[in-house]
Formats: C-alpha cells, sequence, structure tokens
C-alpha cells in the first residue's frame, strides 16, 4: 500500500503512521526492508539514461534516492497531509535547503527574531554571505511581518512554537501575509510534532522537521524532513538536495519509520506527562514563570487554541539566581539528565543561555527571552511523579 492509493487516502493519520509508503520486496517481509546500499545497476544503457532523464522510474544513487529513505518520505508526507516530502541528514541540512534553495542573490527572506540558534545564523550570517538581504522581526507583531515585506521578498520564516521560550506565532494570519507578496511560508514544526500542529492547512508553503528529535525519539539517529506542495518539493528544494547532498542514511532513515509506528502513543503519552509536570511546576514556589502550551496563561493561548491540537512536549521555566540558580538545579537532577536534545522518551533539561543560544550577545538573548534563569525541559515516558519527585529535589537546591 501506498500514501498515492485511494485506500491510502481515506485510512486514519495513526493507520497511515504503520501503513503508508510501504514497498515489499520479492521476499514479502512483514517490517520495510533496509535497503543499505549506494547505487543500482541497471538492465541495459537505454535504463541508465532514462533514470537520469527521470523517464523511466526508479532508483539511481544513494545521494539521490533510496528505497527506504522513500517508504519514509511517502509515510511522512501521507501523515502530514502534503504532496511530497524529501529526507535530509539532519534537521539544520532540512531548514538550510528549504531556506535557501527558493532564493538568488537580490532576493529577501524575512524571518522571526526567536529561533533556534542555528536557525537564525542561517537567515542572519549565511544567506546575507550569497548577496540575500534578511529581516528580523518581531515574530507575535503581525503588523511587522506586514511592515517588512519588500518587492524582493521571497521566503518567510518561521519556528512555533518557538526554541526555547514556546512562543506561539499565528501562522494563518502570517501565512496571509506572504502569499499576498508572493513570498512561500516555511515553519519549523518540530516542537508542535505533526501530530499537534498541521502548518500545511494553516496556509504554510513547506514545512520543516527535525526528525532527530519526537519522529526518532529515542536518542538514535540524525535526520531531517522538508514536505509541501509538489512543485515547491520537486523543483528548487529537490535539485539543492540532489546537487549539494545532505543525504539521509536509510539506516536512519529505517529506524525513523519504525519510530513513525508508534509517535502517536510516545508523543501523545509525553505530553500528557508535560501537562502534569507543567501543572506541578506552576503551583511550586521557586519558578517564578513557567511557559507551557498547555496552560491558560500563555501569552499566546487564544492562537494555541485555535492551530494546536495538543500541547507538546515541552516546558520552559525560570528559576532565581540566574545562571547560578539554573545550575545548581540542573546538577541537582537525577533521573533528568542534562542534554541539548529534545523528543526523548527521556526527560532531558537544559540551560539555553550557555547552550543551544550561547553564540548570541546578552543583549540579543534578552530580546528572545531567553534569561540566565530560563531553563528549557523536555518530557519523556518516564512516570510523571517520578519526574515531579526529581524537580522537587532539584528545585529544593536553588
Amino acid at each position: 500500500m501506498s500514501a498515492s492509493d485511494n485506500v491510502a487516502a481515506r485510512l486514519h493519520p495513526e493507520t497511515r503512521l504503520v501503513h503508508a509508503g510501504t514497498m515489499r520486496s520479492q521476499f514479502g517481509e512483514t517490517s520495510e526492508a533496509l535497503f543499505l546500499t549506494q547505487g543500482h545497476v541497471y538492465d541495459n544503457a537505454a535504463q541508465a539514461e532514462g533514470r537520469f532523464l527521470n523517464t523511466d522510474p526508479g532508483f539511481q544513487y544513494g545521494r539521490l534516492s533510496n528505497p527506504t529513505v522513500a517508504m519514509l518520505e511517502e509515510r511522512m508526507a501521507a501523515f502530514e497531509g502534503a504532496e511530497a516530502c524529501r529526507a535530509t541528514a539532519t534537521g539544520m541540512a532540512a531548514v538550510t535547503a528549504a531556506v535557501m534553495a527558493p532564493v538568488r542573490a537580490g532576493d529577501h527572506v524575512v524571518a522571526a527574531s526567536a529561533l533556534f540558534g542555528s536557525c537564525r545564523y542561517i537567515v542572519e550570517d549565511h544567506l546575507p554571505r550569497y548577496g540575500v538581504e534578511t529581516t528580523l522581526v518581531e515574530g507575535t507583531d503581525i503588523e511587522a511581518w506586514r511592515k517588512a515585506v519588500r518587492p524582493n521578498t521571497k521566503v518567510f520564516f518561521l519556528e512555533s512554537p518557538s526554541n526555547p521560550t514556546l512562543e506561539v506565532l499565528d501562522i494563518a494570519a502570517i501565512a496571509k501575509i506572504a502569499k499576498a507578496a508572493g513570498a512561500i511560508l516555511v515553519v519549523d514544526n518540530v516542537f508542535a510534532t505533526p501530530l499537534f500542529q498541521r502548518p500545511l492547512d494553516l496556509g504554510a508553503d513547506v514545512v520543516v522537521y527535525s526528525a532527530t528529535k519526537h519522529i526518532d525519539g529515542q536518542g538514535r539517529c540524525l535526520g531531517g524532513l522538508i514536505l509541501g506542495a509538489k512543485a515547491l518539493i520537486e523543483g528548487d528544494i529537490q535539485q539543492y538536495l540532489r546537487q549539494t547532498g545532505p543525504a539521509l542514511s536509510p539506516f536512519n532513515a529505517w529506524v525513523m519509520l519504525k519510530s513513525l509506528e508508534t509517535l502517536p502513543l510516545r508523543v501523545g503519552k509525553q505530553a500528557e506527562n508535560a501537562a502534569k509536570v507543567a501543572d506541578w511546576l506552576a503551583a511550586h514556589a521557586v519558578p517564578s514563570r513557567v511557559i507551557f502550551c498547555g496552560h491558560s496563561n500563555h501569552p499566546q493561548a487564544e492562537i494555541i487554541a485555535r492551530q494546536m491540537s495538543g500541547p507538546s512536549t515541552l516546558i520552559a521555566f525560570e528559576v532565581p539566581g540566574g545562571k547560578a540558580g539554573a545550575y545548581r538545579m540542573l546538577d541537582a537532577c537525577r533521573l533528568i539528565r542534562i542534554s541539548n536534545n529534545l523528543g526523548d522518551a527521556k526527560s532531558l533539561i537544559v540551560h539555553p543561555a550557555t547552550t543551544t543560544h550561547q553564540r548570541f550577545t546578552p543583549e540579543v538573548r534578552a530580546a528572545m527571552g531567553v534569561t540566565d534563569g530560563l531553563v528549557r525541559l523536555s518530557i519523556g515516558l518516564e512516570h510523571p511523579d517520578d519526574l515531579i519527585a526529581d524537580l522537587e529535589q532539584a528545585l529544593a537546591k536553588v
């Protein structure tokens, strides 16, 4: 069964995550096959020519395509409701391709200022080296997006919820501005996960994921995904990927195919755990603020209610004492481990100001809401009572 089948289109998302895109070999395997091969052979020279002209369907070379990777791409496209998907070696490879491929020297990109450190590097440092102008705006200010548009604006880029402050942007409103400007909107949906937010349904043109996070979800493999309309994905983006080579390993693709089968179970339970932990933190005396997409006091609670179906698995909270207080708390955690990763089955905690956002000046971090006392907590699959107990004794050290 493939995602293009009429039957597949009528299936529930959970079923698509188990079956969509599966291609079986002559051996009739139950689990998807791992095609760990660099290249493919052809029956004759004419067939080889046809493969490179794309007039003969089939596979050519591992940098261009692979059967296992193709199954992952088709399954994710079926789940996301996208016409096409391309996989990359990492999440940042996906972001870079999605933002860079559609632009040329002299074009203009508008992006939200609240971004993961590496994402902001692509916009703020990398693109201008190649003659692409960029503007950073306060993402929650819809009028700022409109005012930033220029005649040469080609791409809007945002992440929502943002890393690490969980700022939620109005994707539908921003998409309307992008469309009116003739620009494409690229949304990094990694924090929301494809389970809880559907950017394409809200008007976005391209969605990117670090599949390293919730999609793998068990701390094993790096990967990225780019999804959108066929014309966009199979145009500039596919050409960029073919020529520059950020190819996903077939082994990593196989691992992620198996992970997709359990994505609703894992992420659903993690979000349930996160809600319990966030409620406990909000009632605790030590954190001065708790940011969670499931709380009614979230600054963008109204937008969340409109565009997200769940709170995701991330919590951000502020502890007193700045960096020293945050360090005391992190170092005191026994069950929750310090790591800059997220979306894992294991709960992970990090101090963004000195890790994911350390390259920014204190002034830029302050403008992004990344204070010295802010910590980001990614909730896993442990029992929530055990996580709460660990946080309780760690917060006592602050």
